[in-house]
C-alpha cells in the first residue's frame, strides 16, 4: 500500500482487485473439484468486509471513510458453503454452470477494477503535469 492521501482510492481498488484475483483462483478450484465426492464449494467474502468498513460512520464523507481504511486491515475471507443443498448423491455442491457464470462475472469485475486503477493513475498524472 502507498501511504499518501492521494492514493487512498487506488489502495482500496488494489485490495479489491487482489480479492477478485483470489476469487478467480477459488472458482477455478471449485470447477476443478466438480467431480470430487463430498467437496463443498468455496467463495471469497471481500465485499461484505469492505461494506462494513465503509459503513461504520454515517456522518463522514466517502473520502474520509476511504482515508480511514488505510488504518484498517481489509482481509478477504475464504468461506465454505456447507449448506446441505446438493443435486448429487455424493454431497458435492458444485454446480458447474453457476461456477462458470460466477467466473465470467468476476472476470468482468476484475477488468473494471483494473480500469479504475488505470484511471486513477491517469488522473494523478494529469494533475502532476498541470502543476
Amino acid at each position: 500500500m502507498i501511504n499518501s492521501n492521494a492514493f487512498d482510492y487506488i489502495n482500496v481498488l488494489d485490495k479489491a482487485a487482489d480479492a477478485s484475483w483470489t476469487r478467480n483462483e477459488i472458482i477455478a478450484n471449485n470447477i476443478a473439484n466438480a467431480d470430487t465426492p463430498g467437496y463443498k464449494r468455496q467463495d471469497l467474502n471481500f465485499e461484505d468486509e469492505l461494506e462494513r468498513a465503509l459503513g461504520n460512520s454515517r456522518y463522514k464523507t466517502m473520502d474520509a471513510k476511504v482515508s480511514d481504511l488505510k488504518d484498517k486491515h481489509l482481509q478477504a475471507r475464504v468461506v465454505n458453503d456447507y449448506s446441505n443443498f446438493s443435486y448429487r448423491m455424493d454431497k458435492n455442491n458444485v454446480d458447474i454452470d453457476t461456477e462458470n457464470v460466477t467466473l465470467a462475472a468476476n472476470q468482468i469485475k476484475y477488468q473494471g477494477l483494473m480500469a479504475g486503477i488505470k484511471s486513477e493513475f491517469s488522473n494523478l498524472q494529469a494533475v502532476s503535469k498541470s502543476s
